[in-house]
């Protein structure tokens, strides 16, 4: 079992907000300070109109794999990086707002899609026969009318 890297992300946490502020200087060099503060403004109120309207074809499109009675997989992995990229994007800062527009973008969300897939299946372990009270060894038997839970109804009055 791979062991999570906790120095690549302090360095993220590091590097992320200097890469930042050093985006930002050049910007505003180049257009000066006030532009660049109006962009940045209007950067994360685009996120944030972006987000609304992204993250509401996500929910109805989990509903209605729900309804269907399918596993929303596709729905789940979508409603992820629409709340991640939201939160990149309504962030301050123009580095951030590239790696949220391709999350949230229905264009890029695709590959955003398989890194997502690719990173949980790597962590993902999965043990035959086992699940829900029941461990690894244990047989499933089901009642005739399928899984039968024993327990005693309590009246709270």
């Amino acid at each position: 079992m791979r062991r999570f890297r906790w120095g690549l992300v302090l360095l993220a946490f590091i590097a992320l907000p200097i890469l930042e502020i050093y985006v930002i200087i050049q910007v505003g060099q180049v257009i000066g300070a006030w532009w660049t503060i109006v962009l940045l403004i209007a950067d994360s109120v685009f996120g944030s109109w972006l987000l609304r309207r992204e993250g509401g074809r996500a929910w109805r499109a989990l509903q209605s794999a729900l309804q269907e009675g399918r596993m929303p997989t596709r729905e789940l992995a979508d409603g992820i990086l629409i709340v991640v990229g939201g939160t990149l994007m309504i962030s301050p800062g123009f580095v951030t707002d590239v790696f949220g527009m391709l999350a949230i973008l229905p264009l890029t969300r695709p590959l955003g899609r398989k890194v997502l897939t690719g990173f949980i299946s790597r962590r993902l372990v999965v043990v035959p026969g086992s699940g829900p009270g029941r461990g690894p060894g244990k047989q499933h038997r089901p009642g005739p009318h399928g899984d039968v839970v024993q327990g005693d109804v309590v009246d709270p009055e």
